[in-house]
């Protein structure tokens, strides 16, 4: 494949230092703290999702279609097909993204030995590679229940099911993903946030919304039945407006959520795809850390429906990533990205989307404070002006030097690497 050589221009050191010194000076006329503001930048971890590697395809020998109400679309070439082209990936893709970040996984991305466990058998043995690997890296690993592309989901209902065997499968395959993510954050040090979404929801108009929703109550209690210290394990639960073959009712609704989080004590998850279009999550961050402690994100991007693109450096980001900073304490939100896009390269979909994350909370952090000083004096004039004039502030600059302290390519010379990775190594696979 011909490779376009401007892609190949990198910036110079000292024209990167340069630009930093500028931006530096002009931000601190404002009264930013532009070292401090990368300083708290890389103290927020980011986690990757395993499933943009390979579609959502995990590693069990069953090969079930995705279902759940979900769809992944493209065939670009390179698809992860095992465990070992898995994590290779994810270390290239960690070497373009500055900072110290997370992998999230999902229950069946576990390593079977080419035996049939089925998913109320899994176990942590199943992932002792994925915690070596990661122990090795010093990178935090976050967990998934996979409650979808199995013969006992595909009618759609899997913890709120009317056949009691079928809820008695499912809440057991979520304890034993509790135990293999408490096995995991005690290994590596590190919480392992765990969050539980279902599929589960009605095509068409029910006729009792009640009983499946008390159904699924019951066979959540069931699943936190058994508690684990939280230095470990930081359990979550994730809402959902409506899925594929959901579209009438979701038994898993976002007041339904919100009412268990709050009285079971557990985190709540906000998904930037699972609201009506017309909501953003940025709104609900602030409302919900009034009354759960902690809060888990999926960052994704919604083109119409719930279709988890790659998330873009847009409006909807940046205000996520403003109100994860304007909480005061970006600590208590736990920030995973969650899109599949088969259509383009799957590194490069992990490093933009990361990437834009990252940019966009430096944004955030390098905020000039007159803009709350004049929301604070009621003066929403200068509010807005100072909004908008703080759009053309040279943050650009201050995230180059970040990346080239950080030892990442800068600008767009990370897509050279990607190409290289794919003519070295992703290229191959059929």
């Amino acid at each position: 494949m011909a490779r376009d050589p401007r892609l190949l221009v990198k910036t110079s050191p000292k024209q990167i230092e340069a630009a930093w010194k500028l931006a530096k000076e002009r931000y601190g006329a404002l009264g930013v703290d532009v070292g401090k503001a990368l300083k708290s930048l890389r103290a927020i971890p980011v986690s990757l999702h395993c499933w943009q590697g390979d579609d959502v395809g995990g590693f069990e020998s069953h090969g079930n279609a995705i279902g759940g109400g979900l769809a992944v679309t493209g065939n670009y070439p390179g698809r992860a097909r095992t465990a070992d082209e898995l994590r290779a990936d994810l270390d290239q893709a960690l070497l373009l993204i500055p900072g110290s970040h997370r992998i999230n996984l999902h229950a069946f991305y576990g390593e079977f030995a080419g035996k049939k466990v089925d998913r109320d058998a899994v176990e942590p043995i199943h992932f002792k590679h994925w915690i070596a690997w990661a122990k090795e890296r010093g990178v935090g690993l976050d967990f998934n229940p996979s409650c979808f592309a199995h013969p006992k989901a595909a009618d759609g209902f899997t913890l709120a099911h009317p056949e009691k065997s079928i809820r008695k499968f499912w809440i057991e395959h979520c304890r034993r993903s509790r135990e293999i993510a408490a096995t995991i954050g005690k290994a590596l040090g590190s919480p392992c946030v765990t969050n539980v979404w279902v599929p589960d929801g009605f095509k068409d108009t029910p006729a009792d919304r009640m009983r499946a929703r008390e159904r699924l109550v019951e066979s959540l209690d069931a699943v936190f039945e058994k508690s684990f210290p939280p230095r470990y394990l930081l359990d979550a639960v994730e809402p959902k407006l409506f899925g594929i073959g959901a579209e009438a009712c979701t038994v898993g609704s976002a007041e339904f959520y919100l009412g268990y989080a709050i009285t079971r004590k557990k985190l709540l998850c906000l998904d930037a795809g699972h609201f009506h279009p017309t909501e953003t999550i940025s709104d609900k961050i602030s409302s919900v850390l009034l009354y759960l402690p902690e809060i888990l994100l999926h960052v994704s991007r919604g083109v119409r429906w719930d279709s988890d693109h790659v998330v873009t450096f847009a409006d909807d980001l940046l205000a996520i990533a403003r109100e994860i900073v304007a909480c005061g304490d970006p600590s208590r939100i736990h920030i995973g990205l969650d899109y599949f896009d088969a259509s383009i390269n799957r590194i490069a979909a992990w490093t933009i989307g990361t990437r834009n994350m990252l940019k966009s909370l430096l944004v955030a952090l390098l905020e000039p404070p007159g803009i709350r000083a004049a929301e604070v004096a009621n003066d929403t004039t200068a509010r807005l002006a100072l909004q908008e004039e703080s759009r053309g502030l040279p943050f650009g600059a201050v995230w180059d030097y970040y990346c080239e302290v950080e030892g990442v390519p800068v600008g767009e010379a990370w897509l050279a690497e990607v190409r290289r990775y794919e003519d070295q190594v992703t290229g191959g696979r059929k």
